[in-house]
């Protein structure tokens, strides 16, 4: 039920997303989505906590633009400590380590990998982790199958184990995508290049209900003239949500494209943005 009505709420949000400068009213972005006016609101309400029409004010490039002034000076983390503690949407802190080049390559040998498949706020799942940490955390769609995800592992560590472990797959997605909740500490065991991973890590750096720029993003790892680099980096992330590449987006104001989808991006940053906004000032909106 949850899956579907994600479904429902980024085919919406595509339709607000593109049809924005007409300001379409409640009504036209109900009956898009094949569902009463009144079905619709509460839908949306449950899922975004505001209504269609706020939750486009935060989407919108204006907002965006506003968002990346007001963030000028923020990103002031240390690339090693994860997850800034004021956040005020998450606890919980994520800390990158890297594969070595030993494990590399060993192509996994004596290394056991479990995974499974979950149901969360924003879609379903593929996860996969070890002893060491989340290994590859992915939105599935219909580019995107589970059974991708497996071969793609599989590939990359042929002498590996593999076992799927659904139940505890369920238990530490929810760990991760539960709101309202104190987080555990989270460890992510990663594999890519050192500039790959300072990318990473300095995406860790973005707080919740803030975004960054590629050219940010490059001038945090001191690498002010590889702004394109960072971008691959980004597309390559193999962590959705954890690491927040959905924080970053172009210099205009634009929330651009995403490894897992534009309109998942904007969804999630909606309801960062919104919850962030609603916890600094609840009256922003009445």
């Amino acid at each position: 039920m949850a899956s579907t009505d994600y479904k429902r709420i980024e085919k919406a949000i595509g339709f607000l997303l593109e049809n924005h400068k007409q300001q379409p009213n409640l009504n036209e972005v109900a009956a898009h989505v094949h569902l009463s006016p009144h079905h619709f609101q509460r839908l949306f309400v449950n899922f975004a906590g505001i209504s269609p029409k706020q939750f486009l004010q935060f989407i919108t490039t204006e907002y965006a633009k506003g968002k990346l002034a007001s963030q000028q000076g923020t990103i002031h983390v240390s690339l090693d400590s994860g997850l800034s503690g004021g956040s005020r949407l998450y606890d919980h802190f994520v800390k990158i380590e890297a594969v070595t080049p030993g494990e590399f390559k060993s192509q996994g040998r004596d290394l056991d990998f479990y995974y499974g498949t979950a149901t969360t706020h924003f879609g379903d799942v593929f996860i996969c982790w070890t002893n060491k940490g989340i290994h590859q955390l992915v939105f599935l769609d219909d580019a995107t199958s589970s059974s991708l995800c497996q071969q793609q592992l599989m590939q990359q560590w042929p002498l590996a184990t593999f076992q799927e472990r659904s139940t505890e797959a369920s238990s530490l997605t929810q760990s991760i995508f539960e709101r309202g909740e104190k987080k555990p500490d989270i460890k992510l065991w990663l594999k890519g290049s050192p500039f790959q991973i300072a990318v990473w890590k300095a995406l860790l750096s973005i707080e919740a209900g803030q975004v960054s720029t590629y050219k940010r993003i490059a001038e945090l790892i001191d690498r002010p003239k590889a702004f394109r680099a960072v971008g691959t980096a980004i597309g390559a992330n193999p962590i959705a949500y954890l690491i927040p590449c959905h924080r970053v987006i172009q210099q205009s104001g634009v929330i651009g494209g995403y490894r897992w989808r534009p309109a998942r991006k904007s969804i999630i940053l909606g309801c960062e943005f919104s919850q962030y906004e609603f916890s600094v000032n609840p009256q922003t909106f009445t």
